[in-house]
């Protein structure tokens, strides 16, 4: 699916991440002519645009923490956002206007560009209790995001059914833009209501229920925080970033408008008995339509905001500058491509637009239960939240989120988690104790936007859920949002592109003074002054920048297609060139995802009270046993167009019993409303259960009847069957061995359970175990019995174990980024001795590297937290673990030799206590931690968060299933996904192995030198020309139309789009990354210096020509008309040869980029231009003597001819002198050299060096103390490790307090797991 849609995303996306055009007009009215209520103009385009602003403090890249007196949105959670209410001051506004009009709607337009200064000048601050608008304040990182939203309040008094009619669309959109030029924040109204259509009499009547029949409500029915419904007559609300926000008198506070997830046990959920269709519509007052629509601006208005950019608005200034000064032929190119480039601009954004649109907005036709009994057949845009809904037989694509309330269905989730594998949704349950939360429940609940396929249930009843989320509140909403509005990306280039075109207005400003001053000196005319002055700014910042900025962007894009990496983030592309930090996800991305079965360890019971684990087997040779029956039962495999498909792992394990699954029914159709058993059998049709009475006992075979589904908070999943001839129901139950053991008897527990278990995680397997106990129940009661209650007291029946090898592709890549000098990471949700092994195996952790496991235990009891350090190293597979719990204690077990170069592994239950308990300990964690075990999705996010506060550059590669997070959270997320869910990651990859991390460190090292040299190009390229300006200025001469042509057409123009064109290194990565900040000392420097230069050669030749015999001085009398002159030519001879030397001295080649003679059109170009500038100054034609207006040396001198090729030789002195500066002093000295050297690790944003450096230079942190007596305590069992791997070093054991314990048992390190 990748393969088609991935590259489509990439370009549909790009309108959103360009920020703030693209918000659309609502309609009026839409399709089946719904309501909302007519309010007063409300915000319709500064959604998109929020400005982003540097916001002091939060260093640490966390949300603000709370402040007194200050009004919240989404307090504490990730979203939180800070709100002020403002109302509307007659006399601000009044002289608002006034300062709009005086300057010519100037002060408008900038307030179009910041709509909260427009909502400052003409409103005061207020309670939110009386405001008609708010602010409201986002942060993020070191970034705050405005967003202006007006306050509507709808009354119940005021409704109307019918739809408003739709006038004259001219009238229409000129009310439109009236209302839009007085309010930067304007929008238009929105709707509501229509009805549906029954199965009952309003089919038999046409239907549509008859609008004269309907009873307007008097109230509304609005959620409450906390869930439960109140009538109210009026509401008063907000909407931002499509999210509604609810206006509470008691706590006088906005909230966010819940659905039926919030506060609602599943008692509650079950209680729901459908509403009728009044009740549906006073919802959906609250509520809107059910649906998830993608802006899609109309080209009139799209073009009309686009031209309003400043980009654009700076180049019409510009442009009427130079037509006023009659510099003619260039204004004329620049409006020729900027007419273009916004026409195609708007045409493709509004394509991506409507493509996106459609493949995000989706419709359909739902049967709902009304009051119970009753069916009704309407659009799914009606749906509510508390609507119960029947899924079809057939199956159906999900319009909103809702919890099964009866029946299973089979769902493919690929849209929101990546997985492909079928999943199955088992009915939620009825108890009061129980509150519902979407995460813990997600395998009761079925997700919008994800496929249902098929549905069973027994007898003839429906398959019913209840809707507890619609429109942009579900899952895939949530999606959508976060593509529509992108968190800023927080880069220290861009950031500082923007700080230093204000250095060059700064630079503009006082060449602008300056000239005023001088030429008011010589008595010119104001008219002269005037546009000499600006011309000057247009010179110093060139309009073509932002434009050069993106070339390297754009042919990065491609080279990245041509990879099949895909992108829906461009302003990722350079961030990712400086990445040091890679995490990866284990399973499916450093590993196969297939799992091959390598054995089964069967439990032998000695005795009724002693069981151990037997030697690896087949599965084929096992007896017939509850062993055998566990792994051909307990799973959620499933038959869909006659092939078995489910987990990976459960079809291996069952494939490998060489039994068969029957469901019942002769095909998939007629089957799912009927709730028959799943039937498994070995594939012989004539095994028996025993070998006794053949002829009367049944065949053998297993039905199962009720399954438990995987969860991983729970680490299991379970089945309840029934025997053919069975008296009994048997639960089998399969998970983590850890989980199992615990669930089980602890007689049932083999005695060598954690030595075996640690020798096969040790070597890297996949570790199951399976467990069995027999129930008592009535068929009834087992298909309602919850599953903790049956999930106990198990008999534990062996282990089976998986091999998951590694992609050929994984070992390479890693030791391709450690010598690139690049940090990776495992982050899994596998067991930590499987992750360990397959860490060493691909050489993310060397073999030879020392391993301390960090455990924590919560606090308990008045006990507070304690942690505890467990050592491992190549030949030490663990060492015993310390139990004990002291008041924050640190216990420590090492190896007699130990140095500086270990590193961290610790899993999930651990990292919650070290995050929430032990934060010094957590940034040492965070910069030596190698392997990341038992990590949900959410400590995934945390840890790549934790790794940016302190410097990181961070990559996260996953396969798209649980990475969601981690890859919207990092710097450059790579889904190797290819499912829908790659949306959420920035980078696709359709190749599914880690081969596309260096690819693309590659080109984004290639795209931000590109971008850094452009940018330098850039501006070196306009202070050069500034200072010929100022030095023809002091004499009152300046360039000809046809140079400045010449130098701005040709030369620039045509070298910054060239200069993007140079492909990416192909050889190693370089141990180290390009800059990232353009305002670093190594940038600056080159600037300056070529600056000084580029002045010094222009100065000496300014001079030099007039010390010349046969020179004749300028004639300031006609500087009007002519600016020719021997100076001018001077000057103009040697410029032209700098911006070519600047070209290529900023087109920098290896290690990031390849040699610029590799780029054959800028190579080319470069040549041609050098040989027609030597044309121009040695012996230009007369026809380009004429157009130019140069006045050349006489050519009957010999010394005016010497000076011709005096010039030339001057830039070729100049050329060597330019590349010496670019590539010794500035590269070699001053950034590798002395960079490293004057670095001050302590002050560094990079904290993680200075925590680096502290861990290499204590040597007593860990805390070590001397040998202690080993010979008191307790002893319990000991793993000997010389079983596992001969020559294992004896451990010593220290602690941290200095007393003594006894051996301890392993048995702890994988409790901790559970």
């Amino acid at each position: 699916m990748a393969g088609v849609a991935s590259p489509r995303r990439s370009a549909l996306t790009l309108s959103f991440l360009m920020g703030g055009r693209q918000q659309t007009l609502h309609k009026d009215q839409c399709a089946t002519g719904v309501y909302r209520p007519t309010t007063t103009p409300t915000p319709v385009v500064e959604e998109q645009r929020a400005r982003l602003l540097p916001t002091p403090g939060d260093g640490d890249g966390g949300r603000p923490a709370l402040q007194h007196g200050v009004d919240y949105i989404n307090p504490g959670q990730e979203d939180q956002a800070e709100v002020y209410g403002y109302e509307r001051s007659k006399l601000q506004t009044a002289i608002t206007w006034i300062f709009i009009i005086a300057t010519a709607g100037l002060l408008r337009l900038l307030f179009h560009w910041i709509p909260e200064l427009m909502l400052k000048c003409t409103h005061s601050r207020c309670s939110l209790t009386v405001a008609t608008k708010v602010l409201i304040v986002e942060y993020f990182k070191k970034y705050k995001r405005n967003f202006v939203k007006n306050i509507h309040e709808i009354d119940a008094s005021k409704v109307s059914f019918l739809p408003r009619a739709s006038g004259n669309r001219v009238c229409q959109r000129l009310q439109d833009l009236l209302y839009f030029f007085i309010d930067a924040s304007y929008e238009r109204e929105y709707h509501v209501i229509q009805s549906g259509t029954s199965n009952g009499e309003a089919e038999e009547t046409g239907g549509d229920q008859p609008m004269s029949d309907l009873t307007v409500p008097t109230t509304l029915a609005v959620p409450t925080q906390s869930g439960s419904i109140r009538d109210v007559p009026s509401v008063r609300m907000f909407t931002c970033k499509k999210i509604m926000y609810i206006w509470d008198a008691e706590t006088e506070s906005f909230y966010r408008l819940p659905g039926l997830d919030s506060g609602q046990t599943t008692e509650d959920l079950h209680n729901c008995k459908g509403f009728l269709w009044g009740e549906q519509t006073r919802r959906r007052f609250i509520y809107g339509d059910n649906v998830i629509k993608v802006p899609i601006e109309p080209i009139h208005r799209l073009l009309f905001l686009e031209a309003l950019n400043p980009f654009y608005i700076f180049q019409l200034f510009s442009v009427c500058l130079w037509y006023s000064d009659d510099y003619v032929w260039y204004a004329t190119v620049i409006v020729v491509t900027s007419v273009v480039s916004l026409i195609s601009e708007v045409y493709q954004m509004h394509q991506n637009q409507i493509a996106l649109s459609s493949t995000i907005q989706s419709s359909d036709i739902v049967q709902v239960v009304r009051d119970s009994e009753r069916i009704e057949t309407i659009p799914s845009e009606h749906l509510v939240p508390g609507d119960l809904m029947v899924i079809p037989p057939q199956g159906c694509m999900m319009q909103c989120d809702a919890v099964l309330l009866k029946g299973n269905c089979i769902v493919n989730e690929s849209m929101l988690t990546g997985e492909s594998v079928p999943v199955t949704k088992t009915s939620i349950v009825d108890r009061p104790d129980v509150m519902y939360s979407s995460k813990e429940h997600s395998r009761h609940t079925l997700f919008c936007g994800t496929q249902v396929i098929q549905t069973r249930f027994y007898g003839g009843e429906r398959v019913v859920a209840v809707v507890v989320r619609t429109g942009f509140l579900t899952s895939k909403g949530s999606l959508v949002r976060s593509i529509m509005y992108p968190p800023p990306v927080d880069f220290k280039f861009q950031q500082d592109s923007y700080k230093f075109v204000g250095v060059l207005a700064g630079i503009a400003s006082i060449g602008f003074i300056q000239t005023v001053i001088t030429k008011a000196q010589r008595g010119l005319s104001a008219s002269t002054i005037a546009l000499d002055a600006l011309d000057l700014i247009t010179i110093v910042i060139p309009p073509a920048l932002p434009m050069a900025m993106t070339v390297g962007i754009l042919y990065a894009l491609q080279r990245l297609k041509h990879h099949k990496i895909f992108c829906i983030s461009p302003r990722s592309i350079n961030i990712s060139g400086v990445l040091n930090c890679i995490c990866f996800d284990k399973t499916g991305t450093l590993t196969e995802d297939g799992l091959d079965m390598k054995g089964v360890v069967p439990v032998s019971r000695t005795s009724e009270t002693e069981a151990k684990l037997c030697q690896m087997t087949t599965p084929d040779v096992l007896p017939h046993d509850h062993l055998l029956y566990a792994m051909a039962a307990c799973h959620s495999i499933t038959i869909i167009n006659l092939q078995m498909v489910g987990d990976p792992l459960d079809l291996k394990m069952f494939e490998s019993t060489k039994w068969v699954l029957d469901e019942p029914g002769l095909d998939d159709t007629n089957k799912y409303d009927m709730m028959m058993p799943s039937v498994v059998r070995p594939s012989a049709p004539d095994v028996v259960i025993s070998n006794e009475n053949v002829e009367t006992e049944p065949p053998l075979e297993v039905g199962i009847l009720r399954q438990f589904p995987f969860s991983s908070s729970l680490q299991r999943m379970s089945v309840i069957t029934r025997r053919l001839g069975g008296q009994n129901f048997d639960l089998y139950c399969k998970g983590s061995p850890e989980m199992i053991a615990s669930l089980s008897r602890q007689e049932t527990v083999p005695s060598n359970f954690s030595e075996e278990l640690l020798q096969y995680t040790y070597q890297g397997y996949r570790v199951l175990a399976l467990a069995w106990r027999p129930l008592k129940l009535t068929y009834l009661k087992a298909q309602r019995i919850n599953r903790d209650e049956v999930e106990c007291d198990l008999v534990f029946l062996g282990l089976l174990v998986m091999e998951n090898r590694l992609k050929i592709e994984t070992k390479p890549v890693i030791n391709q980024l450690h010598q690139a000098n690049i940090r990776t990471i495992m982050v899994t949700g596998d067991n930590m001795l499987t992750a360990l092994s397959v860490g060493r195996e691909c050489g993310l952790v060397d073999p030879k590297q020392q391993v301390i496991s960090i455990k924590a235990y919560p606090p308990h009891q008045g006990i507070p937290a304690s942690l505890t350090f467990h050592t491992t190293t190549a030949n030490t597979p663990a060492s015993p673990v310390v139990t004990t719990q002291m008041n924050a204690g640190v216990h420590i077990n090492f190896d007699e030799e130990i140095t500086d170069k270990y590193c961290f592994a610790i899993e999930g239950k651990s990292w919650a206590v070290v995050h929430a308990h032990f934060p010094d300990v957590l940034q040492k964690l965070v910069v030596r931690g190698a392997v990341f075990a038992r990590m949900n999705p959410d400590q995934k996010q945390q840890l790549v968060q934790e790794l940016q506060a302190i410097g990181y550059y961070v990559g996260m590669c996953g396969d798209g299933a649980n990475d969601c997070g981690a890859l919207k959270a990092a710097h450059a997320g790579i889904s190797l996904s290819e499912a829908e869910a790659s949306v959420a990651s920035p980078f696709t990859s359709q190749d599914p192995n880690i081969s596309c991390i260096p690819i693309l460190i590659r080109e984004g090292r290639c795209a931000l030198v590109t971008s850094f040299g452009i940018f330098k190009y850039m501006a070196a390229y306009s202070l050069t020309q500034f200072v010929s300006i100022m030095i023809l200025y002091s004499i009152d001469s300046n360039l000809t139309d046809l140079q400045f042509l010449w130098i701005d057409l040709f030369l620039i123009t045509v070298f910054a789009i060239f200069f993007g064109r140079t492909d990416s290194y192909k050889g190693p990565l370089a141990p180290y990354s390009p800059p990232a900040a353009l305002l670093s000392v190594a940038p600056i420097l080159s600037i300056l210096v070529h600056l000084v230069t580029v002045i010094g050669f222009q100065t000496f030749c300014f001079f030099y020509v007039q010390e010349q015999p046969w020179f004749e001085p300028f004639n300031t009398t006609t500087s009007d008309e002519i600016y020719a002159g021997h100076e001018n030519y001077a000057v103009f001879s040697v410029s032209q040869f700098q911006y070519i030397v600047l070209a290529l001295v900023f087109s920098r080649g290896p290690p990031f980029r390849q040699h610029f003679y590799n780029n054959f059109l800028l190579t080319g170009s470069i040549i041609i231009m050098t040989a027609f500038s030597v044309i121009l100054t040695i012996k230009p034609p007369q026809f380009i003597i004429d157009h130019f207006e140069l006045v050349l040396p006489p050519p009957d001198n010999p010394q005016a001819e010497f000076f011709r090729w005096q010039m030339i030789l001057l830039s070729v002195f100049y050329s060597a002198l330019a590349i010496f500066i670019e590539y010794f002093i500035i590269d070699y000295l001053c950034y590798r050299k002395c960079k490293n050297k004057l670095h001050n690790v302590d002050k560094s944003k990079k904290k993680y060096l200075a925590i680096e450096r502290d861990l290499q230079q204590d040597k007593t942190w860990p805390p070590l103390s001397p040998e202690v007596d080993q010979s008191g305590g307790n002893t319990e069992l000991t793993l000997d490790a010389s079983r596992l791997i001969k020559g294992s070093k004896a451990t010593k054991k220290i602690e941290a307090n200095g007393h003594a314990n006894g051996p301890v048992t392993t048995v702890t390190q994988f409790q901790s797991s559970l």
